[in-house]
């Protein structure tokens, strides 16, 4: 039988070719493998780095978040003062009351009245606490040659000089509502506001009105 023709290069392979190709398919599967981890690592430090980042932003807000409360609790604690503040001035105004007031409404087609009780507050001179100061200390020594004088007395003393102005601007301004616009509380108000003013220019700024109050109203 004849043999197979054979190239006249061809060489008979050794049993070091085989070892060749295995060692080359170790170092390819080292290399792999090697990829992989710088992979997985890459991807740690990523994750790392996110993971860090929203740590310091969470971290931003809530610091952020935490002075606008303080803020906010310092505003209230303002708010709180200027409230008690004005709490005080109140108490050291002068109460004035004008006593009721019975008069016709402007309504258009019906005939209505309104009752009303008017008192106002005014804001104290020096005179008015020098003369207090006195009285108190006069009678906290017993006074000499009878009680002292009664400051409020002298207070109203000066005010009957301007009650009838002051009546007549109040008379003024309510007939001149209607029954529907001071049934509202923002009518009532604005009624305040306006009788207010309007005692404010009679004092010519010898005195200030610190508010108007309504005592019993009765509309019919």
């Amino acid at each position: 039988m004849a043999n197979p023709t054979k190239p006249k290069d061809a060489k008979p392979r050794a049993e070091g070719d085989d070892f060749e190709i295995k060692q080359t398919v170790r170092v390819d599967s080292q290399s792999g493998g090697t990829s992989l981890l710088t992979t997985i690592s890459i991807v740690a430090v990523a994750v790392l780095v996110v993971i860090a980042t929203n740590y310091f932003l969470v971290d931003m807000k809530l610091t952020q978040l935490s002075k606008k409360l303080a803020t906010l609790s310092s505003v209230s604690e303002e708010e709180t003062l200027t409230d008690e503040e004005e709490g005080i001035a109140a108490e050291r105004g002068i109460i004035l009351d004008l006593g009721e007031f019975i008069l016709n409404l402007s309504d258009p087609n019906t005939r209505k009245f309104l009752k009303v009780n008017v008192a106002i507050e005014l804001s104290k001179k020096d005179s008015d606490l020098a003369a207090e100061a006195k009285a108190s200390n006069k009678g906290g020594h017993g006074g000499h040659g009878g009680s002292p004088a009664d400051p409020m007395a002298e207070i109203e003393a000066e005010m009957n000089q301007y009650k009838p102005s002051i009546r007549d601007s109040i008379i003024s301004i309510l007939s001149s509502k209607t029954s529907e616009e001071l049934a509202t509380t923002p009518g009532k108000e604005l009624a305040k506001e306006q009788i207010k003013e309007a005692i404010n220019a009679i004092f010519e700024g010898d005195r200030e009105v610190l508010r108007v109050s309504f005592g019993s109203f009765f509309i019919q």
